[in-house]
């Protein structure tokens, strides 16, 4: 009984310290005003309701989307295809592909920043300041955890017993990639998808180095806002928070509606 006392407790324990900053973050964003007292001084929502009229906020926010819409897209059409070639032909390549793609933690995101504006501010491809050059950014972000979940997915499952059969079967590799293979790495996939997500909506180096107001995402939004009000900065975050929560709460209920 003392050890599932003391389980209980670390759990508790854990909640508070994580739940505790949010739920503050949320009174913040909905107090009129907080300075000396314990508890804030009325409640309002004027804050929320003024950050979802501020079109340049919606502006912000979509561009933050798309980008990482647009990322998690290519992202998936390219690494998941990638990963399984290497793992069903090529396994040798195994050990240089975690190489590969640990590599861009070896370089700053402010140096890389800085290299990428001297490659491409001129030149043939002058991409700097447009969404082009996020998504190729955010590509290499997503790339690592991306690979290494949907390599550790093929693990899970008996990959070339799997496509023997549907050899077997008549059916080609192509075809017996995306109807039996793909299905049986979607929990990984999605897994890798999310957190992907997460990251990308919450760069900030890239996006204010490489693009800066020219096509404004979130975070360099709510960077320029930052000194207008702390009620106002917090309704921004809290609303980034639950709008990341209710995705992946949404994901997971399509996660096992599939399932049944």
């Amino acid at each position: 009984m003392r050890a599932e006392h003391y389980h209980k407790a670390v759990v508790w324990l854990f909640t508070a310290v994580l739940g505790i900053p949010v739920l503050a973050t949320l009174l913040y964003s909905l107090s009129q005003r907080w300075g000396a007292t314990i508890l804030p001084e009325g409640l309002t929502l004027d804050w929320y309701l003024r950050l979802w009229q501020d079109t340049r906020f919606l502006a912000a926010f979509g561009h933050s989307l798309l980008i990482a819409a647009a990322t998690l897209a290519l992202s998936t059409l390219l690494i998941v295809p990638t990963a399984f070639v290497v793992f069903y032909y090529f396994p040798r390549l195994e050990r240089w592909m975690n190489i590969l793609i640990l590599m861009q933690f070896a370089v700053p995101p402010v140096v890389s920043s800085v290299g990428l504006l001297q490659l491409y501010a001129e030149g043939p491809l002058p991409i700097i300041g447009t969404p082009w050059v996020l998504v190729g950014c955010y590509f290499t972000i997503a790339l690592p955890f991306m690979y290494r979940s949907v390599s550790n997915g093929l693990k899970s499952i008996h990959v070339h017993d799997l496509m023997d059969a549907a050899h077997l079967l008549g059916a080609s590799t192509p075809h017996a990639f995306l109807t039996i293979i793909l299905p049986n790495i979607r929990k990984s996939l999605l897994a890798s998808l999310f957190l992907s997500f997460s990251l990308l909506l919450g760069d900030f180096v890239f996006a204010n180095m490489l693009v800066g107001a020219r096509y404004e995402t979130l975070n360099v939004y709510l960077f320029s806002v930052r000194a207008t009000s702390g009620h106002f900065t917090s309704a921004i975050v809290m609303s980034y928070f639950l709008f990341a929560l209710g995705v992946t709460w949404i994901a997971t209920r399509l996660s096992r509606q599939t399932d049944l």
